[in-house]
């Protein structure tokens, strides 16, 4: 049985405890064997419009080579589309594919009224969209599927599992030319799993390799211990079986897979169920599976794939220390300096975007049309180079909606340069403190900012193939795509951490002041609850319009955790919300998050709840409990002595090297 699950319910109930699988028999009519799975998503058109007349225009009869694409239309009925082999099968295999493909997608109304969609076969696949998508590699919309047999041996399974992915996927990442790679090892005499990877062939390697990567991370989500999977995404798909040489080969007649069923994920619309059975019964079980069980599922499949974390970690990072120069960056995502320089118009003071503490920013645009974003770290920053190892080789390695996305990196001489996915809306302190910019700011739009930075910082800490410290979070490391949603950035200062590693001291002490917690400040130990703290500073600073910073000196209160403890004693929190917010909010959402924020910002690291509880106070808050807060740490100018705070930045300049007492 194959079952497919959606990335974002994951992400966003893996805290959930509760055990829960609902099984109902379907009975429906046998689909044809080569369709296994459809997205239809985006906005809809009418038919008989513009719109869907260029698309039954836009793919031809007969096409003959393996990987096509077409435009059609003039703006704003444009529509892009793709036809593309898998990259094992024969010519008149492929062309036998896309020719059922176009066939079925035009006589079935496959994705009827979708501006875009996504259509798998067993040996080709078919896109349209309504956004330019070519050479750009996309992630999302994805999902697993994967066969209801266990394995009786998982734990061998897994490792001999993970090396053939890993194999995979280095060598299609490396094959220019098609990005594409299968094998086979044994795991016995008796036994081989065979693999296939592949990703679209008009993305770069480096992007392929990440695509990849990311979907071979998603195996410890879904299919621990399972015969046969196969994750799919829009740029790249792997699948793998157990003796089962489903890919052609000049010796290996594939023989028919065995029969699948689906779930069907809770997030996608129009969706279809994937093919049951070539040969026998068109019943299908679809396994409603809710998202506590996925978190049960991600709680027991820990065996290979955690292991193989950690040596990843050990062998690659030498333990828990930061990212030191020992440490090999993916060349794969390396792009020449005169590419960056000519996208950034030679980093012209018009495509400027801003100026931080290791560089300043550029916008550019890439040959292929891409929007970027070009960190240029200053020659003469101390920490400069410490700083792009760690964005290389951490970043690159994370995958989430909530946070930024790194594109690849350039090394000329004293010259590095980190790209980044540009994002149209800056910076969140761009809004949140400008008197005018912060009234698009409304209600609704802080509470999903809070929200989506929450699930980032849960995925640093807890979902991640890595565990991650960021140790620099605020509101000018948040940034904001043209939806407004909040993406984490700025991993120059981030520690990793082993899995099972809870805390550690240190003797740099890197941040900025008022968003750090009081025993890092003061003695050097850092936790996943340091970046607790300082989310329960940003989530303030949200709510109340307010830099934490800009009560220095004040008589109304020592900072902003003081201010708003204060109001929430004499019950008169409300009071310190953005004036702009104070007519158009929901009152319980407002005190949800204030409690939470105070519950973060709390002194004792041990009284501050893990960003699991957090999400899950924000999310189901009346359902929680949580305990009262107690006085914040009110640390700023307390205990820090006169040389020692003069050392301190108070413009929200990220601080790199202090030593703690």
């Amino acid at each position: 049985m194959y079952v497919v699950s959606d990335h974002s319910i994951f992400f966003i109930y893996l805290f959930l405890l509760s055990n829960l699988l609902i099984t109902i028999q379907y009975t429906i009519a046998q689909p044809h064997p080569d369709f296994v799975y459809q997205y239809c998503y985006g906005d809809n058109y009418t038919r008989g419009s513009t719109f869907h007349t260029n698309l039954n225009l836009l793919f031809p009869s007969s096409i003959k080579s393996r990987y096509y694409n077409a435009t059609d239309g003039q703006t704003p009925n444009t529509v892009y589309g793709s036809l593309q082999c898998r990259g094992d099968i024969q010519q008149d295999e492929c062309q036998s594919c896309i020719n059922f493909a176009t066939q079925d997608f035009n006589k079935t109304g496959r994705c009827p009224n979708s501006k875009k969609a996504i259509i798998w076969y067993d040996k080709c696949m078919l896109r349209y969209s309504n956004e330019y998508y070519f050479n750009i590699m996309q992630e999302s919309p994805g999902g697993y599927l994967w066969y209801s047999g266990d394995v009786s041996n998982p734990n061998q399974y897994n490792q001999v599992l993970g090396d053939l992915m890993d194999d995979l996927a280095g060598r299609a990442a490396s094959s220019f030319s098609t990005n594409f790679a299968t094998g086979n090892k044994s795991i016995n005499s008796f036994q081989k799993i065979y693999g296939l990877v592949e990703c679209s062939p008009d993305i770069p390697s480096g992007s392929c390799n990440r695509c990849l990567r990311g979907a071979i991370s998603e195996l410890q989500n879904c299919c621990h211990g399972k015969s046969g999977a196969r994750v799919i995404r829009p740029s790249c798909d792997l699948r793998y079986e157990l003796d089962d040489p489903f890919f052609e080969s000049p010796i290996i007649t594939p023989p028919p897979s065995p029969p699948l069923s689906s779930t069907i994920p809770p997030s996608s619309t129009n969706t279809t169920v994937p093919n049951e059975n070539r040969n026998k019964s068109s019943k299908l079980t679809i396994s409603i599976v809710v998202p506590s069980v996925i978190a049960v599922l991600s709680a027991i499949a820990i065996g290979f794939f955690f292991i193989r974390r950690k040596q990843s970690q050990k062998k690659n990072f030498g333990g828990p220390e930061d990212v030191d120069n020992k440490t090999p960056m993916n060349e794969s995502l390396q792009f020449d300096f005169s590419t960056v320089s000519a996208a950034t118009y030679s980093f012209s003071e018009a495509n400027k975007l801003g100026e931080g503490g290791f560089g300043s920013v550029y916008k550019g645009t890439l040959s292929d049309g891409r929007d970027i974003a070009v960190k240029r770290l200053s020659k003469y920053s101390g920490q400069g180079g410490q700083e792009f190892k760690n964005e290389v080789t951490l970043v690159a390695k994370l995958q989430h909606r909530n946070l930024v996305q790194l594109v690849g990196f350039s090394l000329a001489g004293e010259e590095k340069l980190l790209i980044y996915e540009f994002m149209p809306n800056a910076s969140l302190d761009r809004f949140l403190f400008d008197p005018i910019k912060r009234k698009q700011l409304d209600w609704e739009r802080r509470y999903k900012i809070i929200g989506g930075v929450a699930r980032g910082l849960l995925y640093l800490h807890e979902e991640s193939r890595l565990k991650i410290i960021h140790r620099d979070l605020k509101a000018s490391n948040i940034l904001l795509d043209k939806d407004m949603n909040p993406k984490i950035s700025d991993f120059g200062m981030a520690r990793l951490f082993v899995l099972d590693q809870t805390q550690e001291r240190t003797s740099r002490i890197v941040g900025t002041y008022g968003y750090m917690a009081p025993e890092y400040i003061m003695h050097g130990h850092l936790s996943v609850r340091s970046d607790v703290f300082s989310f329960g500073v940003l989530v303030l600073e949200i709510l109340c319009g307010l830099k934490n910073s800009s009560f220095h000196q004040s008589d109304v209160a020592q900072d902003l955790l003081s201010y708003v403890w204060k109001h929430w004693n004499n019950g008169s929190a409300i009071e310190t919300l953005d004036p702009t917010l104070k007519d158009a909010c929901s009152k319980n959402e407002v005190y949800r998050c204030i409690h939470v924020a105070l519950l973060c910002v709390q002194e004792n690291v041990a009284d501050r709840p893990t960003m699991p509880i957090v999400v899950q106070m924000l999310n189901s808050y009346s359902a929680t409990n949580p305990a009262l807060p107690l006085a914040p740490a009110f640390f700023a100018g307390r205990t820090i002595g006169n040389s020692e705070a003069a050392t301190w930045s108070r413009n929200e300049v990220s601080v790199t090297e202090l030593d703690p007492r």
